[in-house]
């Protein structure tokens, strides 16, 4: 994958909620499975609407902690898994810390902690898609106090197989630092996830991506008590908590977890095979980096385009949104969501594909 230099491409925030809104009746950008309905889930007429607890309540903290064969110390309930993140560098991150982040990939790890006074290096991905947790490695030190790790890697879709962290994790152990685990893409946090490999790790993920249920606003952490402990004293002074609606019907979809789990598989199985098939017939215009367990996929742009240039057309044209590069800090590549809709990705790639072949303007 192609990196340009960090701070330098275009805020995702403007491209999707000025430039694109409204403007488009396919959405092949946004990196979660078909989003589900309010319908989908039982209505709790009956609940009282009262603050809540900063931590989130007890049923949903069992259910987040179950995923991962956790007590439920273990966990806080957040607005989505940025908020997540966020508290995390509040309640761990102080002036002079350093804080190593892999890009392309979302720029919250990068601006947050530069904003707090953090010294931040950037490490990009090998030629294969995956963090360079090599290079990242030789950067840790006696200020380091967090690697962000999000595996499967946002826009890539690749993977770190569990060999290839040890290093990483040694290096932090030596110099006493933690490892903030963006791992939102996870399925199975039981089996997948790395909260287990290491004792100062967190994970973080929520019900928007692999779920489907993004405007729920419902996320976590779960990691040591303590930071947990920490991170919600942050959040009692920010948002305080969590909506009691929205954390019931976060319940009531951990309930039914295998059942969202399976629908995720099934969408990311068909949409993939779907979109590799579509690419074979453009493969002098873009290529597909295969996925590992992602809703996306990366494709590399060979056309002489900016990818920026591209999904602009292509939102003008063809009413469909994708994500480009450059929201990412990086060049020449769009990623496509693909768990999909049959009819409706099919729908959306045709469109894409006859811009694609179609670049007069």
């Amino acid at each position: 994958m192609r990196r340009a230099r960090p701070g330098t491409g275009y805020p995702m925030r403007r491209w999707v909620f000025e430039d694109a809104r409204g403007r488009y009746d396919i959405d092949l950008g946004d990196s979660h499975v078909d989003c589900s309905t309010v319908g989908d889930l039982p209505w709790p007429a009956d609940l009282v609407l009262d603050y809540g607890t900063d931590a989130g309540g007890d049923r949903l903290r069992s259910l987040v902690a179950d995923g991962y064969g956790r007590g439920v110390d273990h966990v806080g309930i957040t607005h989505g898994a940025q908020e997540a993140l966020y508290l995390l560098f509040q309640a761990l991150l102080r002036p002079g810390d350093h804080v190593v982040v892999f890009t392309p990939g979302w720029q919250q790890a990068r601006v947050v902690p530069q904003a707090l006074g953090c010294e931040v290096s950037c490490v990009g991905l090998t030629a294969d898609g995956r963090p360079d947790v090599v290079a990242a490695t030789e950067l840790i030190g006696p200020r380091t106090r967090a690697v962000v790790l999000n595996s499967p890697c946002n826009p890539s879709g690749r993977r770190l197989a569990d060999d290839e962290t040890e290093p990483l994790l040694a290096a932090l152990r030596r110099h006493g630092g933690h490892l903030l685990l963006d791992e939102e893409y996870v399925a199975d946090l039981a089996a997948d996830s790395l909260l287990g490999r290491f004792e100062r790790a967190v994970s973080v993920s929520s019900l928007s991506k692999v779920y489907g249920f993004p405007g729920l606003r419902t996320g976590w952490m779960c990691g040591p008590p303590e930071l947990v402990r920490a991170a919600m004293d942050v959040k009692h002074l920010t948002t305080i908590s969590n909506s009691v609606l929205t954390e019931r019907l976060a319940a009531e979809v951990l309930e039914r977890r295998e059942h969202y789990l399976e629908r995720y598989r099934s969408l990311t199985s068909d949409g993939y095979r779907a979109l590799r098939d579509w690419a074979a017939g453009h493969e002098g215009a873009v290529r597909v980096m295969a996925p590992e367990g992602t809703p996306f996929a990366w494709l590399s742009l060979h056309t002489g385009e900016t990818s920026l240039s591209l999904c602009r057309r292509v939102l003008d044209r063809g009413r469909v949104l994708l994500m480009p590069a450059e929201v990412f800090d990086s060049e020449q590549g769009v990623r496509v969501t693909f768990a999909r809709e049959e009819s409706v990705l099919r729908e959306g790639l045709d469109r894409l594909g006859a811009l694609l072949d179609d670049r007069s303007g």
